[in-house]
């Protein structure tokens, strides 16, 4: 029995000597070398507006080898000088890709200062310099990096037409515009856009006395233009419009609420009307907005607001916004389409600044929620310059 108990502790002595000793291995990982892009970069790369939400460029690489099995990190990195001077992280990631869009090149192009239309002195070409690096675990261990690859990005030059018109828009006021009524807070405005043409989308209503004016000057009640002052210019006018015959013989609008694209062509004599259209140069022609914070849509596709494009990559329009109840809602890029929605977190992660008056609502579809007071705000999506501004 004594030999016995010998024999045992003579073994658990050297199975924790064993132990002891395979705790003091330590495994040293080498510097992984050879760390490179494996994607074909392209000469230039010509952004537009309307292309934005398509892919920019995808970049790939193999695995860092750090001579042990170990979870890598990895992060693509710009800069706008050569030297890398002013590192700033786009993405991260433990696999082998990531992408970016052809809008997140036209952010990169706006903080260079790069400009698309020709007739201005500042460049619509410009460079942005990436790289990657990878380290070991999330403390940047042993962090290698990747050659410095150079982006050239071209804005495309806007075609610039000459367009004249005596005045840069005309205002219209009164109660048939819906989102501008009798008063200068809100006056509505078709803009000059071709030759003598002023154009732009406005919500008219035929509700009470649904009359308006057109004016040449904002705030300026004696440079109205009534009925009878086109009349007898000798204009063609829309059977949407009548002479109100009230006091000031204005125009009266007689079809049904909504939105239309009103041209006034001075060349042609015309004052017409016609379905929305976008006025700009866009990934879409327009946004739809449905939900309880926009009253005049509520959750179902009766009645979307339609918000148009209106500039390049702009969309803009009034929008009567609530606080009431859940005060949710949401955009959409196709009408009647659920799976087209971009709720607040699409624009957060996408790198928008968003009004503080609009938050994420936290229910299940993570949704916009309005916040500010009641009433009619001028919305603005700005694509190029990310922004969701209301005022």
């Amino acid at each position: 029995m004594k030999k016995i108990s010998i024999y045992l502790i003579a073994c658990l002595f050297l199975a924790l000597n064993a132990c002891k000793t395979e705790d003091d291995v330590v495994f040293v990982a080498q510097e992984a070398e050879g760390l490179a892009f494996t994607n074909n970069f392209s000469a230039e790369y010509i952004l537009t507006p309307a292309t934005s939400g398509n892919l920019g460029e995808r970049f790939t690489w193999e695995s860092a080898d750090f001579g042990e099995q170990t979870n890598v990190s990895y992060n693509l990195m710009k800069s706008y000088a050569s030297d890398f001077s002013d590192p700033s992280l786009i993405n991260s990631t433990t696999g082998n890709e990531l992408s970016i869009t052809i809008g997140d090149m036209l952010g990169y192009a706006a903080e260079l200062g790069l400009d698309s239309d020709p007739t201005t002195p500042q460049p619509n070409t410009g460079q942005v310099f990436v790289r990657l690096s990878a380290s070991i675990g999330t403390n940047g261990g042993n962090e290698v990096f990747s050659e410095v690859q150079t982006l050239t990005l071209v804005l495309a030059e806007t075609q610039v037409n000459e367009i004249n018109c005596d005045l840069d828009q005309v205002w219209l006021v009164g109660a048939a515009v819906t989102f501008a009524g009798w008063g200068w807070e809100t006056p509505n405005k078709v803009v000059c856009n071709g030759n003598g043409v002023y154009a732009g989308n406005i919500n008219f209503n035929n509700e009470g006395d649904a009359n308006f004016r057109f004016f040449t000057v904002e705030t300026d009640w004696a440079s109205g233009r009534n009925y009878p002052y086109y009349v007898d210019a000798g204009y063609t006018i829309d059977p949407l419009f009548e002479d109100s015959l009230d006091g000031d013989n204005n125009f009266k609008f007689l079809g049904e609420n909504g939105l239309y694209f009103l041209q006034i062509d001075d060349i042609n004599k015309t004052i017409t009307m016609d379905d929305p259209q976008p006025l700009g140069d866009c990934e879409f022609d327009q946004l739809w907005i449905v939900g309880a914070g926009v009253p005049d849509a509520g959750w179902g596709w009766e009645s979307p607001i339609q918000t148009m494009c209106d500039g390049e990559g702009v969309y803009s329009g009034f929008v009567n916004f609530s606080n009431e109840g859940d005060a949710n809602f949401r955009f959409f890029t196709v009408e009647t389409d659920w799976a087209s929605g971009r709720n607040f977190p699409y624009y957060v992660d996408a790198g928008y600044t968003i009004d503080a008056r609009f938050i994420d609502s936290e229910d299940g579809d993570n949704n916009f929620k309005f916040i500010g007071d009641t009433g009619a705000y001028f919305l603005t999506v700005d694509d190029v310059n990310k922004i969701i501004s209301i005022e």
